[in-house]
């Protein structure tokens, strides 16, 4: 079902049929009631930051991703505080995104907008920022937000009220598209979260981010508990150490992999750079014929399942 309705445009297809909600501990497709609803086991790729690879937020990378890595989903990548981020340059934090998010519902797939920033020092702007997007984009089933990339210090005591607040800007312009959370320590304290999840909100999953060269085995249990009481959305992964160096660790990647494909759990391989940097899928030429290892690896393993 979900592949046939991937292949339609978004004004194609039936929002009810296409928009995502929770269901327990899953985040399913079909709008709550609808009996064809399904788990929905998006698979695809995280961008990187818009500001220092903006030729990547575009709509050609969008068809890219969908046609050769058979990605269902893309994630946007604003980066907020960093050279030439949304602070210094709004417009073009904008252009970067509308350019991913317009191509993402023509293509019928899913796009998560992202706040890239560690920190929850720029909730105000963060709050100008989803107002606008959730204005712009609230009538497509397709869109999702998410309110911060990896908290890097921020206890969930600090996250949980930053969270309901920008919860409650959204639902007052989109009361329907799934909202992500973060969660502490660069999105690794999942258990955190599930041991007191936000209430009052019945469309939330929360954020997961593993790279598997660094981060040990005990968290597939901690995220395994988690899963039992909330949902868990892994929208940031690479099989490299967490600074998107060292060597593909393939054995760590599959293992990985293999446990969200079993506890169904959405996830998203990042990211779309030409660096030197292992995380970066692409070599020098920004062609998807000019892959780097790591980019080979991700675009099979997206083939393989989805």
């Amino acid at each position: 079902m979900l592949g046939l309705l991937l292949s339609f445009s978004f004004a194609e297809a039936d929002p009810d049929l296409v928009r995502l909600h929770v269901d327990g501990n899953r985040v399913v497709i079909g709008k709550p009631g609808l009996a064809s609803s399904k788990t929905a086991m998006l698979r695809g790729v995280s961008c990187s930051w818009h500001n220092w690879w903006p030729q990547f937020h575009s709509a050609a990378t969008v068809r890219g991703l969908k046609s050769d890595f058979h990605a269902n989903i893309v994630r946007t990548f604003i980066g907020v505080e960093k050279d030439g981020g949304f602070l210094q340059n709004q417009q073009k934090a904008y252009d970067c995104c509308y350019a991913v998010v317009d191509e993402c519902i023509a293509q019928g797939i899913y796009v998560i907008i992202n706040w890239a920033s560690f920190v929850l020092t720029y909730q105000s702007q963060a709050t100008t920022f989803f107002k606008t997007v959730a204005t712009k984009y609230h009538s497509s089933s397709y869109v999702i937000y998410e309110l911060l990339n990896e908290p890097e210090a921020a206890t969930w005591a600090q996250i949980k009220p930053y969270s309901q607040a920008l919860i409650q800007t959204i639902r007052a312009i989109d009361a329907s598209n799934l909202i992500l959370v973060p969660t502490p320590r660069w999105d690794q304290e999942i258990g955190a979260a599930a041991n007191d999840p936000i209430t009052g909100d019945n469309n939330l999953a929360y954020t997961l981010h593993i790279y598997t060269g660094t981060h040990p085995a005990s968290y597939r249990d901690d995220a395994r508990a988690a899963k039992k009481k909330i949902p868990v959305w892994a929208d940031e992964n690479g099989a490299m150490n967490a600074d998107g160096k060292g060597n593909l660790d393939r054995t760590g990647w599959n293992t990985w992999i293999a446990f969200y494909e079993e506890l169904q759990i959405p996830w998203l391989g990042y990211g779309t750079q030409d660096t030197s940097e292992t995380c970066s899928i692409f070599k020098s030429t920004d062609s998807f014929n000019d892959l780097s290892d790591w980019g080979k690896l991700l675009k099979e393993t997206i083939r393989k399942y989805q």
